[in-house]
């Protein structure tokens, strides 16, 4: 019987440790953008506004953008050469989108309809990786701690696991 509880006992220590560090990288990792935040993604009132949108942002590998619209719109991810030209493309998605951003590198989105990317409806984003970079600076103390804490948690849930399990083995 005592082979059987320290069998069990070891499965769940080995099952919270993953759940501690799994648990944690997705939350530290995954944001979830609504393109254009309150305008929503339509013709916007100047051509810069996309742009000035996503400048206010730093995107990392695992987030999400998500595309909504009413009306008339669709979006087409293009590259760089289609981006800057508003090629008109074939493959386009219809409302709502949500894009798993899953690559650190450049990623660039337009609306395919009539003229609408050349009055401003088009996004260009760099996303960055999600692994957590060593701090250049004293100012950089946020990440910092951001990286103590995913840590943390999962150090002190196997310190805790292990306490309970030698507690056991040894009874």
């Amino acid at each position: 019987m005592k082979m059987a509880t320290r069998a069990n006992l070891m499965a769940w220590l080995i099952t919270m440790i993953t759940a501690g560090f799994v648990e944690v990288d997705m939350a530290a990792a995954a944001a979830t953008y609504t393109v254009g935040d309150g305008l929503g993604w339509t013709v916007p009132s100047n051509v810069s506004y996309y742009q000035s949108w996503a400048t206010s942002k730093s995107f990392t590998v695992g987030d999400k953008l998500s595309f909504n619209w009413t009306g008339t719109h669709n979006v087409a991810e293009v590259s760089k050469a289609e981006y800057d030209n508003c090629t008109q493309v074939v493959s386009v998605l219809g409302s709502p989108v949500d894009i798993q951003l899953l690559k650190g590198r450049s990623y660039h989105y337009i609306c395919t309809v009539d003229s609408h990317c050349e009055l401003g409806q088009k996004l260009s984003i760099t996303v960055g990786s999600s692994t957590p970079t060593t701090p250049t600076s004293p100012s950089n103390s946020a990440s910092s701690t951001a990286l103590d804490s995913s840590i943390l948690v999962p150090t002190f849930l196997t310190i805790a696991c292990l306490n309970v399990l030698c507690h056991y083995t040894h009874h």
